[in-house]
């Protein structure tokens, strides 16, 4: 069974090489060489060339010349794993397996873009693992596998991506040797319980300390490493927000994001219905007690 394997992310790495100790016959490997909008990033095509495996480098997955280069690497199934944007019906119809795609979200529900931070942002207590057979759409093919996963309050975007990781690589092996075996069993997704998603943007990323500490600390701890972190506005410039923690602070005649204190070098800041201390940031000059950030 001809395994292709398409992606350019962290998990994409750990997924590479799980198949290829799984001793998957590799008919190649397609990556992008920049990283455009994703701080995980990861060009595969080092591992390839160690492992010997054909390795193309893409601007247009779908362009001709890319799918004339997949085609002729004669694929009999392909995992998608880590890629942004979708795939068209003539890459999807060259593996007679099909392509396998994956999410870190609840299929049907949070299709779309940005799970995990999503997940964080809104505060959910749960996601899931999800492996799904792709088609023109965006997250709506048959589910292969799915796994539900439990997030703590103490969970980041490190630990969460890490914990979603170790459950999907189990998937993974479990369903490449089900596709060796015949023994796949997809399940249509009901489309009625559909939710998705949208793309995030800059300004998704700027905490606004008129919301409630737990709004901010969810807020932070979505944005944290590996991606490009939340930020507070201070003397007119963005500063990086890495780690925050709420306090349960009662100042009702304190304006939001007024300086209220300083731990060591991190400022305790008011926020609506209490305050939050940013215990890791990029400041280059400490904010003082009575200053604001924005």
């Amino acid at each position: 069974m001809r395994t292709l394997f398409i992606g350019n992310m962290e998990f994409s790495g750990r997924a590479l090489e799980l198949l290829v100790n799984e001793k998957a016959e590799m008919a190649g490997v397609v990556t992008k060489r920049s990283p455009e909008f994703n701080a995980d990033y990861l060009d595969l095509e080092p591992f390839c060339l160690r492992r010997g495996i054909p390795c193309l480098t893409v601007e247009d997955i779908n362009a001709r010349g890319s799918l004339e280069n997949i085609s002729a690497l004669r694929p009999d199934l392909i995992f998608c794993i880590g890629w942004s944007g979708l795939l068209k019906a003539e890459l999807l119809n060259i593996p007679k397996l099909g392509v396998v795609g994956f999410h870190p979200a609840a299929l049907p529900r949070n299709r779309g873009r940005h799970p995990l931070i999503w997940t964080l942002v809104l505060g959910l207590d749960k996601t899931a693992s999800t492996f799904f057979k792709m088609d023109q759409g965006a997250d709506s093919g048959d589910i292969l596998s799915q796994i539900e996963i439990p997030v703590a309050y103490e969970d980041t975007a490190r630990t969460l991506y890490d914990k979603i990781g170790n459950v999907a690589l189990g998937q993974l092996k479990e369903l490449f040797h089900a596709f060796e075996s015949g023994n796949v069993r997809p399940v249509p997704q009901d489309h009625r319980k559909a939710t998705f998603w949208r793309k995030r943007g800059r300004d998704d990323g700027k905490i606004d300390f008129r919301m409630s500490s737990r709004a901010i600390y969810d807020l932070v701890r979505a944005l944290t490493r590996p991606y490009v972190g939340a930020h507070a506005v201070y003397d007119g410039k963005n500063v990086k927000i890495w780690k925050a923690e709420e306090r349960k602070i009662s100042m009702p005649d304190a304006e939001p994001g007024k300086v209220i204190g300083i731990e060591g070098s991190a400022p305790l800041v008011k926020c609506w219905d209490g305050a939050v201390l940013l215990k890791e940031h990029e400041f280059t000059t400490i904010p003082k007690i009575g200053e604001y950030l924005a």
